[in-house]
C-alpha cells in the first residue's frame, strides 16, 4: 500500500496518472488492434462490431458498482490503516464479481442477440454483430474480476501492476487478431468472430497475471476464503456506493444507444464511421480520464484519514492539470481529426464520418475533464448520487432533442454532434455545483464547523 495521506498532491496525481493512462491506452487498444483488422473486412464488419460492442458501455456500468464500491471502501480503510476490513470489502467485491460474470452471460446469450438485430443497419451487420458478440461475451464476463482486483490496487495507491499486466496483454491480443481474424498461419479465417477470441484469451491472462500478484506481492489485503460468503451489510455499502456511478455509465449507454438508432437510416458507412470516431474519442480522452481516476483514491485515503483540506487540494490540482491535458487534445483533434481516424477504413465515407465527429465532439473535451474529475471526487466523497443526478441532466438536454431534429429536413449528423456538445457543457456545469453543494454541506456538519 501507498500511503496518499502525506507528501505532494500533484506528485501523487501525476504518479499515479501516468501509468494509468498508459495501461487505459493499451487497454483501449485491444478495441484499435479488433478495428484496424477487422475494417480489412468491410464496412458491415466494423458496423457490425461496433453495434455489438456497444453492449461494452451497458457492462462497463455494471462493472462501475463494482470497482467503485470497492475502490472508495477500500481507500477509506488504507486512509484508517484498517487492513482488516479492506480485506473483507476485497473478498467480497470477488464474491460479487463471480456472480455478475455468471449473469453477464447469460443474459448475453439469451438477450444479447435481439439488441443487436435492433440496431444494426442491415442484415449483414446484424448477422456479423451477433458472431462477433457470440465469442465476445466471455471476455465482457471476465471483466468482473479483473476489475476488482484492479479497483482495490488503486484504492491502495498502487497503479504499475495494472499498467504492466494491461501492456502485456494487448500484446498477446495484438499478435492473435491478425492470426485468427485472418487465418494467417492456421488456414481458417474466423473474421470478426477470431477478434473476439483474441479478446477473449488476453483478458483469461490478464486476470491470471493479476491473481499471481495478489497471492505473491500484494500485503494489505489478502485473499481469504471464509470471507467469501455472502456479507450483506457490505453488498449494501458498495451497492450505496457503486449503483449510482454505475447508473451513470448506463446513462451513457443509453445515450450512445439512441445515437445508433438515430444514424441507422443513414446506413453502414454512417454506423461505421461513428463506430471509429467513437473508439479514437475514447482513446483520446484517456490521459484526462486517468487525472480524474488517480485523483479519486487519493482523495478517498484522505477523506478516510480525516484530511478533508488534502481532499479538496486534489480536485483543484486535478482540474489544473486535467484541464491542460484536455484543451491540448482538443485542439489537436479539432484541427486534424484525418490523422487520428484514417487507420482504419479505407472509405471515404466511413471517415468523412468519423473525421467530422472527432472535430466537432472534441470542442466538450474540455467540459469532459470536469466532469470525470468531478464524478472521481464524488467517489471519493462516498456520495455518488449527485453523479447520476447530472448525467441525468445530460441525457435529457441530449435525447429529446436529438430525437426531434432527427425527424427535421434540415438533419445532419454534425447537427447531432452539437446536441451532444452542448448537453456535455451543460453537464459540466451541473456536476460542478453539485460538488460544491455537497463539499458545503460536509463542511457545514463537520465537528470542528459545529464547535
Amino acid at each position: 500500500m501507498r500511503d496518499l495521506t502525506q507528501g505532494s498532491i500533484p506528485g501523487h496525481i501525476v504518479r499515479m496518472a501516468a501509468p494509468m493512462a498508459i495501461g487505459m491506452l493499451f487497454q483501449t487498444a485491444y478495441y484499435f488492434v479488433d478495428l484496424y483488422f477487422v475494417a480489412r473486412l468491410g464496412d458491415a464488419a466494423v458496423a457490425g462490431v461496433g453495434t455489438a460492442g456497444n453492449l461494452q458501455f451497458l457492462i462497463m456500468a455494471v462493472t462501475q458498482v463494482l470497482s467503485v464500491g470497492t475502490m472508495v471502501l477500500i481507500s477509506h480503510c488504507a486512509g484508517r490503516k484498517d487492513a482488516e476490513e479492506g480485506t473483507l470489502v476485497y473478498n467480497q467485491s470477488l464474491t460479487l464479481a463471480g456472480i455478475t460474470a455468471l449473469l453477464t452471460l447469460l443474459l448475453g446469450y439469451t438477450a444479447g442477440f435481439a439488441w443487436v438485430d435492433a440496431i444494426a443497419a442491415s442484415s449483414e451487420t446484424a448477422r456479423l454483430g451477433r458472431a462477433y458478440l457470440a465469442w465476445f461475451l466471455p471476455a465482457l464476463a471476465l471483466q468482473f474480476p479483473l476489475a476488482a482486483m484492479m479497483s482495490t490496487l488503486r484504492a491502495t495507491g498502487i497503479a504499475r501492476p495494472t499498467m504492466v499486466i494491461q501492456m502485456a496483454t494487448v500484446g498477446l491480443n495484438a499478435l492473435l487478431a491478425p492470426i485468427l481474424i485472418t487465418g494467417w498461419g492456421t488456414g481458417y479465417p474466423m473474421r470478426v468472430a477470431g477478434a473476439a477470441l483474441a479478446s477473449v484469451v488476453a483478458i483469461v491472462v490478464a486476470n491470471g497475471l493479476a491473481l499471481v500478484y495478489f497471492s505473491r506481492l500484494e500485503h494489505f489485503v489478502r485473499f481469504d476464503a471464509a470471507r467469501l460468503r455472502p456479507h450483506l451489510a457490505t453488498w449494501r455499502r458498495m451497492f450505496g456506493i457503486g449503483i449510482p456511478a454505475g447508473l451513470e455509465f448506463g446513462l451513457m449507454f443509453v445515450s450512445m444507444a439512441v445515437v445508433y438508432f438515430i444514424i441507422r437510416d443513414f446506413g453502414p458507412a454512417a454506423q461505421a464511421g461513428y463506430g471509429v470516431g467513437s473508439r479514437v474519442m475514447q482513446g483520446v480522452l484517456l490521459p484526462g480520464m486517468a487525472i480524474a481516476f488517480a485523483a479519486a483514491p487519493i482523495a478517498g485515503q484522505n477523506i478516510g484519514a480525516n484530511r478533508p483540506d488534502r481532499a479538496r487540494e486534489t480536485f483543484f490540482a486535478a482540474i489544473k492539470l486535467g484541464s491542460a491535458v484536455m484543451i491540448t487534445l482538443s485542439v489537436l483533434c479539432h484541427l486534424r481529426p484525418e490523422w487520428l481516424v484514417h487507420w482504419f477504413s479505407s472509405d471515404p465515407a466511413v471517415l468523412a464520418v468519423a473525421a467530422t465527429f472527432l472535430a466537432t465532439i472534441s470542442i466538450n473535451f474540455l467540459a469532459s475533464g470536469i466532469v470525470f474529475t468531478c464524478s472521481g471526487l464524488f467517489q471519493a466523497l462516498g456520495n455518488t448520487t449527485p453523479t447520476v443526478i447530472s448525467s441525468v441532466v445530460r441525457l435529457g438536454c441530449f435525447v429529446p432533442p436529438a430525437l426531434w431534429a432527427s425527424r427535421q429536413p434540415w438533419f445532419s449528423l454534425q447537427r447531432l454532434w452539437y446536441i451532444s456538445v452542448v448537453a456535455t457543457t451543460l453537464h459540466a456545469i451541473v456536476a460542478v455545483a453539485l460538488l460544491r453543494r455537497e463539499a458545503g454541506r460536509r463542511e457545514a456538519a463537520s465537528p470542528a464547523a459545529r464547535a
